[in-house]
């Protein structure tokens, strides 16, 4: 099969190379540096899938491709897609990026092509351009489809995959994964880190549990991933944050000893853009649209822009004294 990947940073890096590992004919679009380091030496894997080199073809576009995977960040999506619309046309598109947005973004853009949304649960680090670190192995869900989808099986030949059927859903409970992502943004800690700072790990805690009440408030069924499920969800939304904090401590249990600095805090160690209005940002917004408030998630948003500006971590202390 041949399979396009728009972007090769640490997802879709991860999935090149598992995907060349199956014998697929994969291309990648990058930029700068990464162009190069791609061209000479390939997409080198390491880490808990084992140690591999994809030698993948390169450029800042794609030719016709069987099944494209977009996993840019979510604010790059719509360049890199318009860019390779042409090789999108006729392929199945699978957009594996956070946020809530991207599906419906990208069937705007490629009216001839199926559209389907993907969650990677895996923890990769892009350690350099075309060096990509699974630091923590996991699945990846796509939908809404089922089983019997092609696309579900040529994955699951490379990675666990898992086809679902409400993707909302789904998404939603990866928003609540996600929530591990901002205060290592901010303090410049892995995730780890965080969870072991009695103050973080409390604040980590009730934003997690604002990103629960509001998706209830907006009627999601969260879907089951990385050990969550709706009952448990619905449990730690309504104890108290002391209570709610095992959540965080489980989360970073099943992330294993090696540090995870989350996708935030590598962007922000490139130089790059986060994505943090497609994270807490997104649970703000939804909460403001439904007459609510998610003031915690609003006041991280704010702090990881602030870190991206000023290019400083703040330290723990300054981080509680700030939010609300």
């Amino acid at each position: 099969m041949r399979v396009g990947v728009l972007g090769a940073g640490a997802v879709g890096g991860a999935l090149a190379a598992l995907l060349d590992r199956e014998g697929h004919e994969v291309a990648v679009t990058a930029r700068g540096e990464a162009v190069g380091a791609i061209a000479a030496r390939g997409i080198r894997l390491t880490g808990a899938w084992g140690d591999s080199t994809a030698r993948v073809a390169v450029a800042d576009r794609l030719q016709a491709q069987d099944l494209v995977l977009v996993t840019t960040k979510a604010m790059d999506a719509p360049a890199a897609i318009a860019a390779s619309a042409d090789a999108c046309a006729g392929a199945t598109v699978v957009v594996v990026q956070n946020g809530l947005e991207g599906v419906t973004a990208a069937e705007r853009l490629l009216p001839e092509s199926r559209v389907l949304g993907g969650l990677a649960l895996f923890a990769a680090s892009l350690v350099a351009p075309g060096e990509v670190l699974i630091t923590a192995p996991g699945a990846l869900h796509i939908g809404p489809t089922d089983a019997a989808d092609p696309v579900v099986a040529a994955l699951s030949a490379a990675l666990p995959t898992t086809a679902v059927a409400d993707l909302v859903g789904m998404q939603w409970t990866k928003l609540v994964v996600n929530q591990v992502n901002a205060l290592p943004a901010i303090t410049g800690l892995s995730v780890q880190e965080v969870v072991a700072d009695p103050g973080l790990r409390r604040l980590l805690a009730r934003s997690i549990q604002e990103t629960v009440r509001t998706g209830a408030a907006a009627g999601i069924r969260f879907g089951r991933m990385s050990g969550l499920s709706a009952p448990l969800l619905r449990v730690v939304a309504s104890v108290p944050a002391g209570a709610a904090e095992l959540l965080p401590r489980l989360m970073a249990r099943r992330m294993g000893s090696v540090p995870n600095p989350g996708s935030t805090l590598q962007s922000i160690r490139r130089g790059q853009r986060t994505e943090i209005d497609y994270l807490n940002g997104a649970v703000a917004a939804e909460a403001a649209r439904l007459g609510r408030t998610a003031p915690v998630n609003a006041a991280l948003t704010e702090l990881v822009h602030e870190v991206e500006s000023a290019g400083r971590f703040l330290p723990p202390a300054e981080v509680l004294r700030r939010v609300p």
